[in-house]
């Protein structure tokens, strides 16, 4: 019998994994059209939670403290 090249035996593997894969997804949405859950589109836009996540929103202000310039 032949051996296996290293190069055809990573080719099944990387085929079986995105088979694989593909049977998730579609388990996935079968189950999200059985529950009638609707998937949001993504817009590609951060929200507000996400700009404070990465420090870029607008500072926080503090009902405490006076503003400047009154």
């Amino acid at each position: 019998m032949a051996r296996a090249s290293r190069t055809s035996v990573l080719k099944r593997k990387r085929e079986s994994e995105k088979a694989e894969k593909a049977a998730r997804k579609r388990e996935m949405r079968a189950m999200e059209k059985e529950l009638g859950i609707k998937k949001e589109k993504e817009t590609g836009e951060a929200t507000a939670e996400d700009l404070e996540a990465y420090g870029v929103g607008p500072a926080p202000v503090d009902e405490d403290e006076e503003v400047e310039g009154s």
